[in-house]
């Protein structure tokens, strides 16, 4: 009988179709036993029996392949890739696949949330209003200031849409992909302008990211873009740990320039970094994705997969060769 382990925590906590769909198939199934983010060596201890992993963010690393003797199967909860060698499971002839769509709306979603929050200050008010406190913050409204998006794929086409109803807003867009093409309807409706990202660090208001993790976008942002940002502008980062220079971002705002981030996706999780000294700085868990439906949709999808893939049906959700020609290029 075949097994999976389950690696992505929390798993079936809102909804229990997935493992329904596991039962169904008669297929054995673990759910992830140390119930927090595994690292290589941990994984690397518990893998070795199990066909299939429905994996979260853990790596999946020639190591942990190593140990995985019977592995023929990666299903990702989510949408990146960056934490599974693509191409060491490629010469393993182990399939991939993700499930690209299903996180997007939730993670746009709270990017817009973290924006207006950031502008109005109701992070510090909060904070004041517990201490004692009675202090009315003056802030900014998302529509008369300009925002900059670095990174135009699913997520980032969902920000510019709930933009959309914030009126006649200035948005400068930066993607290294052939998006352009598509935007025509969009640009119509919008204040749209396609810039390098020197301009959007130069003259964006905020500055929200939503590229995948490569070798070209692996500290992306360090203090010398920082440093170019307006001294009251804000960055954002909901898309993965590492485009962001953590430190660099530290010390700029330990310097007093900035005047807001919010940061909810680190190098190392769960976090324990230097920036939880800076109360303009707004951390979150990795929750971009933690929408009921959004979550529950990830799991459902990660798990049919798996089960097709385990009783011989076409698949679906195989990742596509650019995911691997981006680890070709040096991730």
């Amino acid at each position: 009988m075949p097994k999976i382990l389950i690696t992505t925590i929390p798993f079936s906590d809102k909804n229990r179709l997935p493992l329904e769909l596991l039962e169904q198939a008669n297929i054995n199934y673990l759910i992830n036993p140390l119930n927090k983010k595994l690292t290589e060596d941990e994984l690397s201890e518990i893998v070795a029996d199990f066909d299939v992993i429905i994996a979260g963010t853990e790596p999946i690393t020639k190591k942990v392949m190593d140990a995985a003797t019977n592995l023929k199967m990666i299903s990702r909860v989510g949408i990146g890739l960056d934490s599974v060698d693509l191409l060491e499971a490629e010469k393993r002839g182990v399939i991939v696949s993700y499930t690209p769509d299903a996180p997007a709306p939730a993670v746009a979603e709270l990017t817009l949330g973290l924006m207006i929050t950031l502008l109005r200050s109701v992070q510090l008010s909060n904070m004041e209003m517990h201490n004692g406190k009675w202090h009315r913050f003056f802030g900014r409204r998302l529509s008369e200031i300009t925002v900059g998006i670095i990174g135009v794929g699913r997520i980032g086409k969902g920000v510019i849409e709930h933009l959309k109803s914030f009126g006649s807003i200035s948005i400068l867009l930066n993607d290294t992909g052939s998006y352009k093409q598509d935007w025509h309807n969009i640009e119509k409706d919008c204040n749209i302008e396609w810039v390098d990202k020197d301009t959007i660090y130069q003259k964006a208001d905020i500055v929200t990211i939503h590229t995948p993790l490569t070798a070209q976008t692996k500290n992306m942002v360090k203090k010398e873009q920082l440093m170019k940002m307006k001294e009251d502008a804000i960055i954002i980062n909901t898309a993965r740990g590492g485009i962001i220079n953590e430190d660099d971002l530290y010390e700029v705002m330990q310097a007093g320039h900035l005047s807001g981030a919010a940061i909810d996706v680190f190098d190392f999780e769960p976090y324990a970094g230097k920036l939880r000294e800076i109360e303009r700085c707004i951390l979150t868990s990795h929750m971009g994705s933690m929408s009921i439906d959004c979550r529950a949709r990830m799991e459902i999808e990660a798990t049919e997969e798996a089960v097709r893939f385990l009783t011989n049906q076409p698949l679906k959700g195989v990742a596509p060769e650019e995911e691997y020609a981006v680890q070709r290029d040096g991730l």
